[in-house]
């Protein structure tokens, strides 16, 4: 195995962690560090399947034959990036919420209380 693979082994362990951890937590906190592991992740991968070894940044001169590194998975990943911070702050103003109104952000004592028709308490 070579050297480079053991970054896509890492980022495979770091994805695999996120997506254990919002699949088997019932803590909707947990569950959205675990949404932000496995984003982290992908945003990882994608930067680096973008580097070029020896490749330099885009700059077109009139010299020697140069190796130019690709800027598109990073101008992708700085958009997915913001996205990913609204999409938290989104989900921790939901839980806020949620929190508020059940008193609890465990999903299986959220979901208890809808089955047995108990009053949420919100207005």
């Amino acid at each position: 195995m070579t050297a480079p693979n053991y970054v896509y082994l890492f980022i495979f362990a770091l994805m695999m962690i996120g997506l254990y951890t919002v699949i088997s937590h019932g803590n909707l906190l947990k569950k959205l560090i675990g949404l932000s592991l496995f984003q982290v992740s992908v945003f990882m991968l994608y930067i680096s399947v973008g580097k070029v070894d020896n490749g330099r940044a885009p700059i077109v001169r009139d010299d020697a034959v140069t190796v130019y590194s690709n800027p598109l998975p990073h101008v992708l990943i700085l958009t997915a990036i913001v996205v990913g911070v609204a999409t938290t702050a989104l989900g921790l103003a939901l839980a806020v919420r949620i929190f508020e109104a059940y008193g609890s952000i465990e999903e299986s004592e959220i979901l208890e209380r809808d089955a047995t028709g108990a009053d949420s308490g919100a207005p």
